[in-house]
Parts: C-alpha cells; structure tokens; sequence
C-alpha cells in the first residue's frame, strides 16, 4: 500500500476520492497516526456500513414476505422458483443475522419496515389489490424462516 505521508503525495480527501481516502485512513489508523485521521467521516463511513447490513436484511426480508404473501394468496400458481426463492431467502437471512448478531435486537421494525415493501411487491407481482393481504405482517420471525412453514 502506498504511503499517505510519501514526499509528494497529495492525500485524497473523503470528497474527491474516497477509494483513495479509504486507503489512507486505513494506513493512518494501523500506523497509530490517529491525530491525522479524519475522523469525522470515517465515523460517517462505520455508520453508513451499518445502515447497509440493516438495509440488506429488510431487503431480504421483503423478497422471502413477498414470496410467502404470493404463496398462500395464489396457490393455483405455486411453482418450484417460489419454492426455492422462500428457501434461498431463509438460509441468506439466517447467514445475515448470524453475521450481524446485533440486529436480532431490531427484527420487530425491521419487519415491519420489510412487510411495507412485501405488500407493495405482492400486490404488484400478484394483480391483487392490497386489501386483499393482511394489513401487518401475519407471520413471526420464527414462523417465515421455518423449513416446514408454507402458508395454507
């Protein structure tokens, strides 16, 4: 990696470059040079990275609700790409929470934030109107991500 505080060397700003920032604000911090550190933003950075791990499961959530919302509100159309989206999703959220243990904590908002977005994508994958799903998610965390769980 090249050295922020090289002769010549014009430090990227968080601005301009924030590949460039990225790496010198790495080689700054594991060279203790923490008073040279931008800390204001690389603070913005942590909790950006935190938004997008919580943003990644709502997202997950949405598909995996939005399937199991099609699956019991249109089962002549039931197929094995719903079958195996519900299973991809269960297993990737599993991954995610065990990757991100904290957000178990916020699963409740974070459900009902991704149920929002289920009934927008039920309701526009299906044809059917949004009266048609229930209003808040009927299903429990422990319920959707269930291998036996396929709403009737």
């Amino acid at each position: 990696m090249e050295d922020p505080t090289a002769i010549g060397h014009e430090p990227a700003t968080y601005e301009r470059d924030v590949y460039g920032w990225a790496n010198e604000q790495a080689a700054l911090l594991r060279g203790g040079q923490l008073a040279r550190a931008d800390i204001e933003n690389i603070a913005e950075e942590i909790e950006s990275l935190g938004r997008s791990e919580k943003s990644e499961l709502v997202n997950r959530l949405t598909v995996l609700l939005a399937h199991l919302l099609k699956w019991r509100f249109q089962p002549g159309h039931q197929c094995r790409s719903w079958q195996l989206s519900i299973r991809e999703q269960r297993r990737k959220i599993a991954r995610h929470l065990g990757e991100n243990p904290s957000l178990k904590g916020k699963l409740p908002g974070i459900i009902e934030e991704a149920y929002e977005s289920a009934l927008f994508e039920a309701e526009r994958q299906t044809g059917l109107p949004e009266a048609a799903f229930p209003k808040v998610c009927p299903y429990g965390y422990d319920e959707m991500m269930s291998e036996e769980f396929w709403p009737e």
